[in-house]
């Protein structure tokens, strides 16, 4: 039972490594899974996707989900 997590850009070098497997067990939400990775509090910036669909820091993941971590995204 677990969640694949899956890590963009400069979150992906802050982190070293691209994607990582979790437990799912007492994992809700997004914002559960970035503090099982034990990376501090999720940055409210920060942009996250639930099977690849934009999802918000508290939205619910279950098993076999896959939670993606985007920074923040600038443009000109």
């Amino acid at each position: 039972m677990s969640i694949r997590v899956k890590f963009f850009a400069s979150l992906r070098e802050q982190v070293g490594q691209s994607e990582q497997e979790i437990m799912s067990k007492g994992v809700g939400t997004v914002s559960e899974v970035w503090a099982q990775l034990g990376e501090g509090e999720l940055p409210a910036d920060i942009l996250c996707a639930i099977n690849m669909d934009y999802a918000e820091h508290d939205s619910s993941v279950k098993d076999g989900d896959e939670v993606a971590f985007f920074p923040p995204v600038t443009g000109g």
